[in-house]
């Protein structure tokens, strides 16, 4: 009898983990469906001269009942077996929105586009066979505009066969960023795998940056390993002038953050806050 009992409770735990899985892959359907997605473009700065060099694309789905936070629908995204048709959409959808952005705004139409993938996805047919430059032939935009940041934080397993994938993909003229550098060893053997064009510290690191010295000390590992390399360091979530002002002083090439600019949806040129030593005794 109690083994009964264990059996049509582990039944009603596996029907009901079936259940919610079917709903959320309907959810993730309408979404796509619908286009029921926000597209926001957060600019990028030289920390030297001040200008916007580019934007990073985030998309972010309405709130609905099985994603109510952006963050749990692309951790369900990139763990589901609808991974590629997702990856898929988004990417066509930041390229269509961000062309519509060019079309009324023509300053920023050689602008570089920052674009978040799922490392896995590099594997889709239709990333390697060309689909991806038709559309943006279509959409008058040039690989060499785009980089593609790698988000996934796992270990890639066939080091080799990435490394290929990423060769094909610059060959085309993208251009890679690893993103969430320093957060773990997964992502410092990536940066020595991979050698991206940029390297994204993560908000973490960067987060009141002056008043730790540990991560400074990280950072700074950091920005001599990006200048043997020849790639370019861009600090990410900078929220303060404390926080600028060091890093500017540290070398950083680029800068992203509410303190340059916010994630709108409209391409709006970041603008880069006066610092100097009056300002800095203010704010620390």
């Amino acid at each position: 009898m109690l083994s009964l009992i264990r059996f049509l409770g582990f039944i009603h735990s596996r029907w009901s983990t079936l259940q919610e899985e079917f709903n959320k892959q309907k959810e993730l359907e309408v979404l796509m469906q619908k286009e029921r997605v926000h597209t926001f473009f957060q600019p990028i700065l030289s920390l030297e001269k001040g200008s916007t060099i580019g934007f990073e694309v985030l998309n972010r789905p309405e709130t609905s009942t099985y994603f109510p936070t952006t963050e749990q629908f692309y951790d369900y995204v990139s763990s589901s077996s609808e991974v590629f048709m997702a990856e898929r959409f988004l990417r066509n959808l930041s390229f269509e929105r961000f062309a519509e952005q060019i079309r009324t705004s023509q300053r920023h139409k050689d602008h570089l586009v920052f674009l978040n993938i799922q490392s896995q996805v590099l594997a889709d047919p239709s990333y390697q066979s060309g689909i991806t430059l038709d559309l943006l032939a279509k959409h008058k935009l040039s690989p060499y505009q785009v980089v593609l940041e790698l988000t996934e934080k796992e270990a890639v397993l066939n080091k080799v066969q990435f490394e290929r994938m990423i060769e094909h993909y610059r060959q085309q003229g993208f251009r890679i960023a690893v993103d969430d550098a320093g957060t773990g060893y997964n992502s410092l053997q990536t940066l020595v795998s991979v050698k991206p064009e940029f390297i994204k510290l993560d908000k973490s690191l960067i987060r009141h940056i002056d008043r730790h010295i540990e991560k400074q000390h990280l950072v700074e590992l950091l920005v001599e390993f990006a200048l043997q390399t020849d790639t370019t360091v861009i600090a990410e979530g900078i929220e303060t002038l404390a926080e600028l002002r060091f890093l500017r002083c540290l070398g950083i090439h680029l800068g992203q953050g509410y303190a340059l600019g916010k994630p709108m949806d409209y391409l709006d040129d970041g603008c880069m806050p006066i610092v100097n030593s009056a300002v800095q005794k203010q704010i620390v």
